[in-house]
């Protein structure tokens, strides 16, 4: 390429596992699919799954012209840690050790952060192929986890300047993030009935991708985890499911609404958000394949979508959910100034219900537009942090492809109030 020149990146493979309850409890008590299952086998699982479809579409795809693999994740500790991008890519059969790796921490924005970063470094010409990933075993290591640990490092001095300083930011910053939710709805003025019923529509349209099996085939892919039994003995499964969606929601709506109603609120006395019309916590990992053009076409792969803009915001770290307004309105402005009715496909993170109803409220579209999460969000689905900016990427990709449309923009929020946009073209 020549320099200053900038090059078109494009996405040809976008996969991910199937999403896990997050619980310690055994198999066969509900407990989560993952239980036993590090977060390394997890993401050699789903990039071993990418290259090897790579591989099928095309003969003439070597494995060695990969040049990095970006995973985003949130708690960098025990088997999380350690660059588990790069522990993963040398564990995977078909990664060359002479791929590089990295980890990315944006908090939620993580996965989507790690598409981004490799989709900009293609465009000016820093490598050829990449992979972006992400993983999440909440199972094993919950939300804030690094930070808790943080505090037993065995030296006074610098655990009191540690100390110091988060009691400085939890002034500006809320760390419990439903009590934000609440204060979104307070904001944009909704009910629990508007988000109760975002929620309800989120497993109802889950349900429904889940169920088409071709088209949900084409981006989730099975893995092979071990089961423990109450009895203590162990087997080895092959799950192909999300395990988080609720299918009464579309089964019996009725029964599936009430049950929605009697939801207690989690945060908040006399509030509106409830472990109904909040994200799922889950354990997952996603993996999309990213190129430059001419490599894609050298290659013969057909591209599915081609990366126009990214964005990234911060806002009120109080607020805290709201950060994908401004980073989506960048993001639009500088995809050629493309605006909200240009989309065929809007995905944000359903971290709760009720940012994803400010966002309707601020950018003018209906609360039940179709665009929204035509395949469920992480209401139905689950939102296993690093792995959900990707996870939701690949759904919006594969909808745009399946359904022969044109645009779509994919947001997250990010705890302490940053937002994340990417706006993509479908080129099939």
């Amino acid at each position: 390429m020549k320099r200053n020149e900038v090059r078109e990146v494009v996405v040809v493979e976008a996969i991910r596992l199937p999403t896990g309850k997050s619980s310690r409890a055994q198999m066969d008590k509900f407990g989560g699919y993952y239980r036993n299952s590090s977060s390394q086998d997890m993401l050699v699982s789903v990039l071993e799954s990418l290259v090897d479809r790579v591989g099928v579409k095309s003969s003439d795809f070597d494995a060695h012209e990969i040049e990095d693999v970006q995973v985003g994740i949130l708690s960098q500790i025990g088997d999380q840690g350690g660059n588990i991008a790069r522990i993963a890519q040398l564990m995977a059969r078909n990664i060359p050790d002479i791929v590089a790796g990295a980890t990315v921490n944006r908090y939620c924005n993580a996965g989507l952060q790690a598409i981004n970063t490799c989709a900009n470094a293609l465009k000016v010409g820093d490598g050829d192929i990449m992979i972006a990933a992400g993983v999440e075993n909440l199972t094993h290591y919950s939300m804030g986890i690094d930070i808790q640990l943080g505090t037993f490092i065995d030296v006074e001095q610098i655990h009191a300047q540690f100390s110091n300083r988060m009691s400085d930011l939890q002034e500006r910053m809320s760390f419990v993030q439903g009590e934000s939710a609440e204060q979104v709805a307070d904001k944009y003025k909704l009910t629990r009935e508007d988000i109760d019923h975002f929620s309800l529509w989120s497993h109802q349209k889950a349900t429904k991708g889940m169920r088409d099996k071709k088209e949900y085939e084409k981006r989730v892919v099975p893995i092979e985890v071990e089961i423990e039994h109450p009895d203590g003995s162990t087997e080895m499964r092959t799950v192909a499911e999300d395990q988080t969606i609720r299918d009464v929601c579309l089964d019996d709506p009725d029964i599936a609404w009430e049950q929605m109603k009697s939801l207690k609120p989690v945060f908040r006395e006399g509030g509106k958000v409830t472990a109904g019309n909040s994200s799922q916590i889950s354990d997952g990992a996603s993996a999309v394949m990213l190129m430059a053009r001419e490599k894609a076409d050298e290659l013969g792969l057909k591209p599915l979508v081609s990366i126009l803009s990214t964005a990234v915001a911060g806002d009120d770290p109080q607020l805290m959910l709201t950060g994908p307004i401004p980073a989506m309105e960048r993001a639009l402005t500088r995809a050629g100034d493309l605006t909200i009715e240009d989309m065929h496909c809007i995905e944000p993170n359903e971290a709760f219900a009720s940012p994803c109803l400010a966002f309707a409220k601020h950018f003018d579209y209906p609360f039940d537009d179709p665009r929204v999460n035509p395949y469920g969000g992480a209401i139905a689905i689950g939102h296993p942090i690093g792995s959900s900016g990707v996870q939701f990427f690949t759904n919006m990709v594969h909808y745009l492809v399946n359904t022969k449309q044109r645009y779509g923009i994919q947001t997250l929020c990010g705890g302490g109030g940053v937002g994340i946009a990417t706006v993509v073209e479908r080129t099939t």
